[in-house]
């Protein structure tokens, strides 16, 4: 299995790497990891993290002005794309198929050959402009993931909490992440 993994400049950089920590778990995934301006600039105000323990986590990592990568073909082969965090502007471009940088360019080509595309949208509150584009990225056929809390599972630390949705997001290509926690209905207490 061949996965992009774009990281935008929206806040949840971290969630980001974790996605990429997971895919390293999975030795039959290849990793292409693009990430624009905007999420180096985030990576750098949110955490102690550096570009490049993301891109030695990645098979290939490319720079966002490569419009000549492997990934921004449709004859290249990958089985789907996940973008995560996924900024408003990114969407915007995904829905208007304004592919100016390797990211989007990736993303258009996803849904040009009909390849999953799973976004994880960051903004807090969603604007109407925001919900329709997210709208429309669903009508043209992405999978939305927001980055949601979750309490029934016992995820009681910000670690659990992205464990679920980094599970969530990977349950999208058939990869089952061990640190996620499904549904299970003897996990409600019963009154």
């Amino acid at each position: 299995m061949r996965l992009i993994l774009g990281i935008s400049g929206a806040s949840g950089s971290l969630l980001g790497y974790r996605i990429l920590q997971a895919l390293r778990e999975f030795h039959q995934v290849e990793v292409q990891l693009v990430m624009t301006n905007g999420a180096r600039e985030t990576l750098n105000w949110e955490t102690e993290l550096k570009y490049e323990q993301f891109a030695s986590l990645a098979d290939v990592a490319y720079d966002n002005s490569n419009l000549a990568a492997n990934i921004a073909s449709g004859s290249y082969d990958t089985d789907g794309m996940i973008i995560a965090p996924c900024s408003m502007k990114t969407v915007a471009g995904i829905v208007s198929g304004y592919a100016d940088n390797l990211l989007l360019r990736a993303a258009d080509v996803c849904m040009k050959e009909g390849r999953r595309l799973v976004l994880v949208p960051r903004e807090m509150p969603l604007s109407r402009i925001h919900l329709k584009n997210l709208k429309e990225a669903a009508d043209y056929g992405c999978t939305i993931v927001p980055p949601m809390l979750t309490f029934y599972n016992g995820a009681d630390t910000v670690e659990k909490q992205i464990d679920h949705i980094v599970g969530k997001v990977l349950g999208q290509f058939g990869l089952n992440y061990d640190k996620f926690v499904p549904w299970r209905s003897d996990l409600v207490q019963k009154s």
